[in-house]
């Protein structure tokens, strides 16, 4: 069931880039204090091209368990979500790994705000036209 909702929240969230301008995306009520937070954390993650080593090597894993703990206030903040590892792409098996609901947030909101989800919205929309 959750394998399910994880498809359907990426397949949504990927039609939202395709749709509108990802700078102005807004995903939570607590956007601003999650991209704070996150680049305090992990100022020099390249949130453009991640690899499964970088998220979940023995040291990632320790980091990223910290960063999550401050926000287990945060509903579903653990669920499993679908996250494209190079955003540049599209999901797919090879460009995508599972990661906590609150990782998903805080790279997802690097990335839009950032631009680095600007061109998706421009090379897949045409394909998703038609």
């Amino acid at each position: 069931m959750w394998a399910v909702k994880a498809y359907n929240h990426a397949e949504i969230y990927f039609n939202l880039l395709c749709s509108v301008d990802a700078k102005f995306l807004r995903l939570t009520p607590h956007d601003d204090l999650i991209y704070k937070v996150f680049r305090e954390d992990f100022p020099d993650l390249n949130v453009q091209h991640l690899t499964d080593e970088v998220l979940k090597n023995s040291y990632a894993k320790q980091v990223w368990r910290n960063f999550c703990e401050k926000f287990k206030w945060f509903e579903d903040f653990s669920f499993g979500t679908l996250l494209r590892l190079d955003c540049e792409d599209e999901y797919s098996e090879e460009n995508s790994t599972l990661v906590a609901r609150i990782q998903f947030l805080a790279i997802e909101l690097a990335r839009n705000r950032e631009g680095f989800n600007s061109g998706v919205r421009n090379r897949f929309k045409v394909m998703r036209d038609h």
